[in-house]
């Protein structure tokens, strides 16, 4: 198994953020890496154009990858997502059975950003509390890169 390179990989999931706001969609993005180091499945925010609350990006992209790829193959593989999991998609990664997720800006200082804007009530409940509750370990590597990930969240909750 290959080590993966985290800032890189979480830079593509960054890049990636700001592609989703240059294409007038929430700025979230999350790309599913294999054990290999391999980009399986990029998948941006999708609240647009239905506003599809539950459209977030990790949540689309475990639905996407747990009704296409093989378990055993998932229970190898990493999420990198621009922003800290909120709870809905914390529960998703848990039960697509991924083995860990690496994230840039935490739900804490995206709350700060967003405030209570109603395209993103942003919940401050960590990742890790959501993952702790569970029946197995997911790995939690984050925040990482959080101010990269922030500057692409300006100018657009104001």
């Amino acid at each position: 198994m290959a080590e993966l390179d985290h800032v890189a990989l979480l830079r593509v999931a960054i890049a990636e953020s700001e592609k989703a706001k240059q294409a007038g969609v929430h700025p979230f993005a999350s790309i599913l890496v294999g054990p290999d180091g391999a980009v399986l499945m990029t998948q941006h925010n999708a609240f647009m154009p239905d506003h599809d609350m539950t459209g977030h990006a990790e949540r689309v992209l475990m639905t996407r990858a747990s009704t296409s790829l093989p378990m055993e193959l998932l229970r190898e593989c990493t999420i990198y997502t621009s922003a800290e999991p909120c709870a809905m998609c914390a529960g998703a990664i848990y039960w697509t059975g991924l083995k860990r997720v690496v994230y840039g800006m935490s739900e804490h200082q995206l709350k700060e950003i967003t405030g209570n804007h109603p395209e993103n009530p942003t919940l401050d409940l960590p990742c890790r509390v959501v993952f702790a509750a569970g029946q197995r370990q997911v790995d939690v590597i984050g925040p990482m890169l959080e101010d990269e990930a922030a500057v692409v969240h300006q100018g657009v909750w104001g």
